[in-house]
């Protein structure tokens, strides 16, 4: 059972203008967290294998290099944003060294890094497993921003030897980038994350493979619809091969779930029959249902959300004035998505708003000029 320990906290930042953490892996996570704690101003030290993303990070002011051999006494945490097949390895050479009084990882699957740190005589005293739900379909430190995690659940799986000071101090961490701590059993996150994540993923490779040979007239085609459910598959492979390899038998168990619906989906399509259609009809109502269960914005059911569509010219500052123009209307533009005419300079944008606003607003971009159909 998954405990949610509360919402980003105010008045960590004196904790952490304080705190001496150190980041092993200059990618996406760990620069977005070195960044993070930069602006709460902690001191941060960075280390890298790979020399160019360690040299980019640092030109972005993420932290300073973390000089060769012993550091100046043992920082307050130590990040460990490696792959998951590096996190016991690598938190054995830190330990060794000395970096730090605690030590947390990044890794999106736990229980395999865990089992092998306690093979390896890790000191499982000063560590917490964490897994930041947060990231990007871009990779890098380049890609890295210190807002990355705001509202983000982060999951924390402790193993029972983990001390209470070692529990405080990634968690301190996870409230100071000003994600959601989320206390789980690493088995069980592992499930979770097959079924939310790394299950999707893989989906989502395997539909957009079937776009490698497409002509153009099918790519000419492509509306939204496969641009949302391909989005992810944009993601670095070698990365993802590393998470699916360390998390497979709750990965296989999601994709072998959906493959058997996939499969019963196209024999009754290929049946025809008004009762096959029936049978496909139900995994549409079952995929609403389990759509709709997926927590809104704020956490809570998805609310129900009104969409205004505005025809937009692709030209300089005109979704400023379209936001200037809901922000006089006094109406918050909860999501917003934009749907592009292929060969012409124009758009849709697709402005969710909560019901009794649209009207509102739709009113406000026609009389300033915008077309709004409806």
């Amino acid at each position: 059972m998954t405990r949610p320990e509360g919402s980003r906290l105010t008045g960590v930042s004196e904790d952490a203008a304080a705190r001496r953490i150190i980041v092993v892996g200059t990618g996406l996570i760990g620069t977005s967290i070195a960044l993070a704690m930069r602006e709460r101003g902690a001191e941060v030290l960075l280390t890298d294998r790979d020399a160019a993303a360690l040299a980019m990070a640092v030109e972005l002011g993420a932290g300073d290099r973390l000089p060769d051999g012993a550091a100046a006494g043992p920082a307050d945490l130590a990040v460990l944003a490696v792959p998951p097949a590096a996190v016991a390895v690598t938190l054995l050479d830190a330990q060794k060294r000395g970096l730090a009084t605690a030590y947390t990882d990044v890794a999106s699957v736990k229980a395999l890094p865990l089992a092998q740190a306690a093979e390896l005589g890790c000191d499982l005293t000063t560590f917490v497993a964490g897994h930041p739900l947060a990231g990007r379909e871009r990779s890098g430190p380049g890609a890295a921003r210190a807002d990355l995690f705001l509202g983000r659940p982060w999951a924390l799986c402790a193993p029972p030897e983990a001390t209470p000071e070692t529990v405080a101090a990634v968690t301190g961490l996870v409230k100071a980038c000003g994600g959601t701590p989320v206390q789980v059993d690493a088995a069980e996150h592992d499930r979770a994350v097959a079924l939310v994540s790394h299950g999707p993923h893989v989906v989502s490779a395997a539909v957009a493979a079937r776009l490698t040979g497409a002509d153009d007239t099918a790519l000419g085609l492509a509306g939204q619809g496969v641009r949302d459910v391909t989005r992810i598959a944009a993601s670095d492979p070698r990365l993802w091969i590393g998470i699916l390899s360390a998390n497979s038998e709750p990965v296989a168990d999601v994709l072998e779930a959906v493959a058997t619906d996939l499969a019963v989906a196209a024999s009754l399509l290929r049946d025809g029959s008004e009762e096959a259609a029936a049978h496909v009809a139900d995994l549409l109502l079952r995929g609403n249902a389990g759509r709709s269960r997926i927590p809104g914005k704020h956490g809570g059911d998805q609310p129900a959300y009104a969409t205004v569509q505005v025809v937009i010219p692709d030209r300089p500052g005109e979704l400023a004035m379209i936001f200037q123009a809901a922000g006089i209307a006094g109406v918050n533009i909860e999501d917003v998505t934009i749907e592009h005419s292929p060969g012409r300079p124009l758009g849709v944008l697709e402005l969710s708003v909560v019901p009794e606003a649209a009207e509102g607003l739709a009113a406000e971009l026609r009389a300033r000029g915008w077309s709004v159909p409806g």
